[in-house]
């Protein structure tokens, strides 16, 4: 079937008996130990910010219905290695790229190669490069997490190039609260954006819990046909304090698990409750603020040809 078949509806019902108009799923937003190191004070010299097997990650995926299945590890697809001989399999993952504002962003990019990954990694301190690559070959990609203050500050001039170049919005990612998610699904339609959605698990009990679902999709690329023709469902779990703290807990059992020497560091534990929910307090905070400035304001269209002559390339 054709991107062009999937994207007409009536040619769709024609070309699909009903026998094969099944729901493909795909957690669109999942992580492994190839993620790397933690960004924490102190702990991210030795904790990583999962410990998740690609194999196990796998595993759990077709267990919980998953058609097709992919990692989205930080600026690596290492996680690939074990896994790249499974057909259900496809490469994918989570660029950390640098905005023209100088704020940092995180973008799933999805169905790569290597060589891909490659040059990817090369442009990811360059958003316009990043972006002219990305349209360039084709390949879908998400602002994930669009109202979390994960990767640090925003600025009101990233919302006018999400608006602007955005391909598609994660409007519901498994770590996050509803509300937040809920912000993003409504200025994903807003802008007429795809909406997309994951765990964005670091362990293995949220993987599979929230995800994407495409009708009628067979195949990765009748799936990545399917949400660029607007086809896509999100589905699944939000997020919650007590479902990130758990998720805390497990990544420092498993830290402890590795390395037995960090128990020194075991009564620190205590502290945890009150780190999640500090993190959890200042996420709501920053949601509020930002989808407050964003529904009141216009979204001016960006225009590369547009920029600021002041702007320097990093």
């Amino acid at each position: 079937m054709s991107t062009f078949t999937y994207i007409s509806p009536p040619l769709h019902g024609l070309f699909i008996s009903q026998s094969d108009n099944f729901r493909m799923r795909c957690d669109l937003h999942v992580h492994t130990k190839a993620s790397g190191l933690i960004n924490s004070p102190i702990i991210r010299h030795f904790c990583y910010e999962s410990y998740n097997d690609a194999e196990a990650v796998y595993s759990r995926c077709k267990r919980l219905g998953m058609s097709i299945v992919t990692v989205t590890d930080h600026d690596s697809i290492d996680a690939a290695e074990v896994l790249r001989d499974r057909p259900d399999f496809f490469l994918s993952e989570e660029v950390t790229c640098t905005m023209p504002s100088g704020t940092e962003l995180h973008l799933g990019v999805y169905g790569i190669t290597e060589r891909d990954h490659i040059e990817i990694q090369k442009r990811r301190n360059d958003f316009i490069a990043l972006l002219m690559y990305l349209t360039e070959r084709k390949i879908f990609f998400s602002v994930n997490h669009v109202f979390s203050g994960l990767t640090g500050k925003r600025k009101a001039e990233d919302f006018e190039w999400f608006a602007s170049y955005g391909l598609a919005f994660e409007t519901r990612n498994g770590q996050m609260c509803s509300r937040a998610n809920l912000e993003a699904e409504r200025l994903a339609v807003s802008y007429g954006k795809v909406g997309i959605a994951g765990s964005d698990s670091h362990t293995l009990a949220g993987v599979a819990l929230t995800y994407t679902e495409v009708p009628g999709a067979r195949t990765v690329e009748e799936f990545f046909s399917g949400l660029r023709g607007h086809h896509g469902r999100i589905r699944g779990d939000h997020g919650s304090l007590a479902k990130i703290t758990a998720d805390v807990f497990r990544v420092t059992g498993a830290m402890l698990c590795e390395k037995p020497w960090a128990l020194a560091l075991l009564p620190l534990a205590v502290l945890l409750p009150a780190i999640t929910v500090g993190h959890w307090t200042n996420e709501i905070r920053f949601c509020k603020k930002w989808s407050k400035l964003v529904n009141a304001g216009d979204s001016a269209p960006r225009r590369l040809w547009d920029l600021d002559a002041t702007l320097r390339r990093a």
